[in-house]
């Protein structure tokens, strides 16, 4: 494969892994102009904890926002960490983001405090935490060059979850953003041995070749 053709392969997995997240996004966006039009609540979409009713809100909850502004503060960072999940991992990114998706839910419904929990926050706190701890793991250069950026642009994320934002701000679901977390973390572990690896070291191979012979007489043996 020639340097055009590699070249035209990336923009087709770039544009391939902008699909779907585009999509989502747009659905999102759907939702929040059928509640502006209609002037209707959705909020019953989203989970209440340790309740029968509450359980859709496992698989309807990252599509239901509090307003314009919750809905724009998480599209960015949707589209982005998303993107790159279906980039970089792209063998087993399908795989991972349902479970970020439905993980997050279950344990925010077990967790949460005694209200209606909405938002794509945990979802987005599941990809950005996969995304970091998965580049860590692997140990792969271009991957933790990934982890590093999304510790940079996302690293105060992790004030969000912490039981005080109970009282700083008490509409700010640190239980979601947590379920996220952990389900991220989780997935990392899981997933570890699947889709890119740190490459093989050839000067290692080297010396381990070295320390295996022994040496006779200035003859290998």
């Amino acid at each position: 494969m020639d340097v055009t053709d590699k070249n035209k392969f990336e923009i087709r997995r770039m544009i391939y892994a902008a699909f779907f997240p585009c999509i989502l996004l747009m659905m999102l966006w759907m939702m929040r102009f059928w509640e502006w039009n209609f002037q209707t609540n959705m909020q019953w979409l989203g989970i209440y904890p340790r309740t029968f009713s509450g359980l859709l809100g496992i698989v309807t909850e990252p599509f239901v926002h509090a307003n314009t502004k919750h809905l724009f503060s998480n599209s960015i960072p949707l589209l982005v960490l998303s993107w790159c999940l279906f980039y970089f991992y792209r063998d087993f990114g399908y795989a991972v983001f349902p479970i970020l998706w439905i993980f997050s839910g279950i344990i925010t419904w077990c967790i949460g405090r005694e209200a209606w929990h909405i938002g794509a926050s945990g979802l987005i706190y599941g990809l950005a935490f996969f995304l970091f701890f998965s580049g860590i793991i692997r140990r792969s250069i271009p991957l933790m060059t990934i982890s590093i950026l999304v510790a940079f642009l996302y690293g105060s994320f992790i004030w969000y979850m912490m039981p005080v934002w109970e009282q700083i701000e008490e509409k700010i679901s640190w239980e979601g953003h947590l379920s996220g977390a952990f389900s991220g973390l989780l997935c990392a572990v899981v997933f570890r041995k699947y889709g890119p690896q740190r490459p093989d070291d050839p000067f290692e191979d080297e010396e381990n070749e070295g320390e295996d012979g022994v040496v006779e007489g200035g003859f290998e043996i």
